[in-house]
């Protein structure tokens, strides 16, 4: 039997869109022989569909591109992710389901049976659980089908939740000769390569090849990167898709032997860390574009700093040099370098450059408050006026043109909130927001040592000291401790979720571990209001972490 387990990028909402993608892999797979089409989780209305699934026009929708797609089936059998409707008088409405088709007919659907509520994931918002187990025959084959979270089963990066069944286990019991696995498992940093061994563990643990089939592609803040893979009954990986596009991977079950043989030997070359990073945040950026139906024409401003730098970068990347126009808006405290360094990055990119010097305005922001602030030292105040001209243009000259105005601030200020509302934390869509600072400069190093060979990012930006330049020779240093240490215990904190007592014992004064906690704390309100953000960490700032405003929490040691 052919198998073949493809990953596609579907569009969350564009049903007849992902149905069209279907039927076309569909036809291919007819054209090619390929006996068993495997296609990822939830791909006929994209994943995840959030509260869409509360619209009935949404769910008819989603059944009669079902049913069409059904009766388009021949020789070919199709599984493919879908919604479907619990029928029953209690739980939840939906299931969340792998659809099994074959010459036009409906022959089995499995519900998905764990449905994870942890960071990103919110399905028992919408979906019942499965509780009934039953292999799917199938040309001689006994198919164990599972679908995401199925095949996570304490094996996630975190454990978040112990759940009371392993369906890849009570499958193998039941005698299934191969276990699929449909999936819309989102990237983060290192996953691909964790993905892989728990895989390869299930597969020498239940003697059982394993089929997986992941979605690609970005919908809004969760970026997918596919990596479907064959896997056979000892581990071995026999096919595996490149990461970040469209494609597949096809594999020969022998029914004779009970084994699972490779068909074109493709296992694809992993990437290194830096470059994995960059590539999810290109394909997430332009996805973000491309289906929200958004024109291409972004505009940044561009401080001569590496934050600013590395976004340019990745969308001109992502969307194309000739779509990128940076604004510099250098103020009485800016340095010579923040206009020529950002001309001399613009050049190296081939994006356009414009220069809208702020300090009229600036100026015209003071005198107007003389009255009030008289007799007040210079603070915070001043200092965010400038931040906030510069967001006043930037969004100005977005809506003549029609251009989406792109955030350019990293994960370590949004944690500690050295970042202004209404000013720099403008923008439609945040690049960089779950890169701390020193992941910033590393990926920047790699981009001009591996990715461009050359010096694109210039030396000066790579080299500078970190300044907001908000008042006379300012250093981000004046307020926090240097990056790897401040970075360091914001991953310890946010990601890992350790408390004070912890980071403490890891090595970090106690007095600067605890102030930091508190910023991170303090600042919950800036990011309620802060743009979406590209997901890359297993916790990032947005849908995946969910915090009061006000609360009597006291960190204590």
């Amino acid at each position: 039997m052919r198998i073949r387990s493809e990953q596609l990028n579907p569009i969350v909402g564009d049903i007849e869109g992902n149905a069209a993608k279907i039927r076309t892999s569909l036809k291919k797979a007819e054209k090619e022989s390929i006996d068993l089409l495997i296609l990822p989780e939830m791909c006929l209305c994209g994943y995840p569909p959030m509260d869409l699934l509360e619209r009935e026009s949404f769910l008819k929708k989603t059944e009669a591109e079902l049913q069409k797609i059904i009766e388009s089936t021949g020789e070919t059998g199709l599984l493919f992710g879908s919604p479907v409707r619990n029928l029953s008088k209690t739980g939840r409405p939906l299931f969340n389901s792998a659809v099994f088709a074959h010459q036009g007919e409906l022959k089995a659907v499995t519900h998905k049976t764990l449905l994870p509520t942890y960071d990103v994931f919110d399905e028992s918002r919408y979906f019942e659980s499965n509780t009934e187990f039953r292999l799917v025959e199938f040309r001689g084959c006994r198919l164990g089908i599972t679908i995401c979270e199925d095949i996570w089963n304490t094996r996630n990066e975190f454990i978040y939740h112990n759940y009371a069944y392993d369906p890849v286990a009570i499958l193998s019991d039941k005698g299934a000769d191969l276990l699929i696995n449909i999936a819309a498992s989102p990237f983060s940093r290192n996953k691909p390569g964790f993905r892989k061994k728990m895989l390869q563990d299930h597969a020498r643990r239940l003697h059982i090849p394993v089929v997986y089939a992941n979605q690609v592609g970005a919908n809004t803040e969760l970026i997918f990167d596919g990596d479907s893979m064959v896997v056979d009954s000892e581990g071995m990986i026999l096919e595996r898709a490149e990461l970040f596009g469209e494609g597949f991977v096809d594999a020969v079950w022998d029914a004779g032997t009970g084994t699972m043989n490779p068909t074109h030997n493709q296992v694809s070359p992993r990437l290194q860390p830096d470059e994995e990073v960059f590539k999810a945040l290109s394909l997430g950026l332009r996805d973000y574009f491309e289906k929200s139906r958004l024109s291409k024409k972004v505009i940044l401003g561009l401080s001569g700093g590496i934050d600013s730098a590395l976004t340019a970068a990745i969308a001109v990347e992502a969307l194309g040099s000739e779509n990128v126009t940076g604004i510099t808006m250098p103020s009485g405290f800016s340095s010579a370098g923040s206009v020529t360094d950002s001309e001399k990055l613009a050049g190296n990119l081939g994006m356009k450059i414009q220069t809208l010097p702020i300090g009229d305005i600036y100026g015209a922001f003071v005198k107007t408050l003389e009255p009030l602030f008289e007799g007040m030292p210079f603070n915070l105040a001043e200092e965010n006026l400038q931040s906030r001209s510069r967001g006043v243009l930037l969004m100005a000259i977005a809506n003549k043109f029609g251009y989406l105005l792109i955030n350019t601030g990293n994960k370590s200020e949004l944690a500690v909130g050295y970042c202004t509302l209404y000013g720099d934390m403008a923008g439609g869509i945040s690049v960089i927001s779950d890169l701390y600072k020193h992941e910033v400069y590393s990926l920047s190093r790699w981009l001009n040592a591996h990715y461009y060979k050359k010096e694109i990012i210039p030396e000066a930006i790579i080299t500078k000291e970190p300044s907001a330049e908000l008042r006379p020779d300012q250093k981000d240093s004046d307020s926090l401790p240097a990056y790897d240490v401040l970075d360091g215990i914001l991953k310890a904190y946010i990601e890992e979720q350790k408390g004070l007592e912890e980071i403490v014992s890891l090595g970090y004064d106690p007095a600067v571990a605890k102030t930091i906690l508190n910023l991170v704390d303090r600042n919950e309100h800036k990011r309620r209001q802060a743009p979406p953000g590209l997901r890359v960490s297993p916790k990032a700032f947005g849908i995946g972490r969910q915090l009061p405003l006000a609360h009597g929490w006291k960190h204590q040691m």
